[in-house]
């Protein structure tokens, strides 16, 4: 049979008791405790490091781009194209040789200047001077006979017909001899207008036929300089009263041309309507064949805003230019017109006085915050 304990001891024992079931538990925690400190530790310096790398990735985020604007004065813009013409004299003229003969006078050389009237040339005339003499020989016969008869039909020793075929072989005399003083003359080649002798075909005893060539004479104080238009810019060219030019064989020289025809056929399949350009060409600088260089301007705006081609950007489908305004950039959809080199009008969209981003304007967004480092007027500023 078990005895009742002492209240005392039952305390000591359930305290020994309590003691002795506590110490896995204790042990266990300061385990976990020891493995635990340095894992927090580390989770801490790893939170940290964190921290520092997400504020560096935002302050790189908040740098701003820079950028060069350009502010929009208005000014005069063209729309101008470049075509390649050919220069021609005035006149181009070959003298040739009405008569058959020999010649015994060559009284022109090449480059020699000639003016109208100055013998080129002078043909055999011994033959065209006999058949003049046989022909005013037979015309004053001819006279004196109609003169004769006049006086006798009065007192009818003639008849009325007889003196009809003397006035017939009057009229006929006379044209023979005309034709033959013509011939004669023509023995005398004379040039038909002032210019330059380009080209003689002639020489001392050289037998002519009617139609064979004397001489080429060339009228180039003034040229004509013909210029292939397409059929889309004839419209232009016709409103168009003067031209702007340089010759390529002259170091690019400027000259200035005046309007002096259109032609109104084309002369190719290429429909190319040919403009003729008078040119001043007093010095003798510009030579029949010299390619030409011709601007021709189809239409221009006194004062209009352009801005350079490349600054356009496409978004949502509209073209438009990125507008600065305090830091703060905006894309503008804008209405383009013609080209002026390397600019490009602006019909409708932009005021002048704003500034558009020139340089940078891929790499930004809408209403993004910018950084101008520059603003420009013109755009040869920017290497400046």
């Amino acid at each position: 049979m078990k005895t009742k304990s002492d209240p005392t001891e039952t305390f000591g024992t359930k305290t020994r008791r309590l003691i002795w079931k506590s110490i896995p538990f204790i042990a266990v925690t300061l385990i976990i405790g020891l493995i635990m400190l340095p894992l927090g530790k580390k989770i801490s310096t790893k939170k940290i490091a964190l921290a520092e790398k997400q504020s560096k990735e935002k302050t790189a985020t908040k740098a701003l781009t820079n950028v060069i604007t350009m502010e929009l004065i208005p000014a005069m813009i063209r729309e101008r194209i470049s075509l390649p013409g050919v220069a021609k004299p005035w006149i181009s003229l070959k003298v040739v040789s009405e008569i058959t003969g020999k010649v015994i006078t060559k009284k022109i050389t090449e480059g020699r200047r000639v003016n109208i009237g100055d013998i080129l040339a002078v043909i055999d005339k011994n033959d065209y001077q006999n058949s003049y003499d046989s022909a005013l020989a037979s015309h004053e016969m001819a006279l004196s006979t109609e003169k004769r008869l006049k006086k006798l039909v009065k007192k009818d020793f003639v008849t009325q017909s007889q003196l009809d075929d003397a006035v017939a072989r009057v009229k006929t005399s006379r044209a023979a001899l005309e034709n033959a003083k013509l011939n004669l003359s023509r023995c005398t080649i004379r040039s038909p207008m002032r210019g330059i002798a380009d080209r003689v075909y002639i020489e001392n005893g050289k037998f002519l036929n009617s139609g064979d060539p004397v001489v080429q004479i060339l009228q180039i104080d003034k040229l004509k300089i013909e210029v292939g238009i397409p059929e889309s810019d004839v419209a232009a060219v016709r409103k168009l009263k003067s031209f702007d030019m340089t010759i390529d064989a002259l170091d690019g020289k400027p000259y200035t041309g005046e309007y002096h025809y259109l032609y109104k056929t084309t002369s190719s399949m290429a429909r190319l309507y040919n403009l003729e350009i008078k040119v001043d060409n007093r010095d003798g600088g510009i030579l029949p064949g010299m390619f030409a260089r011709v601007k021709i301007i189809k239409s221009q705006d006194p004062q209009g805003l352009a801005v350079p081609m490349y600054s356009l950007v496409t978004l949502n489908k509209e073209v438009g230019v990125y507008v600065e305004n305090e830091g703060i950039v905006r894309f503008r959809p804008v209405n383009t017109g013609f080209l002026d080199g390397w600019k490009t009008q602006i019909s409708e969209g932009l005021e002048p006085g704003e500034k558009i981003v020139v340089v940078g304007h891929r790499i930004i967004e809408d209403g993004e915050q910018v950084n101008v480092v520059k603003t420009i007027r013109d755009m040869k500023e920017i290497s400046q």
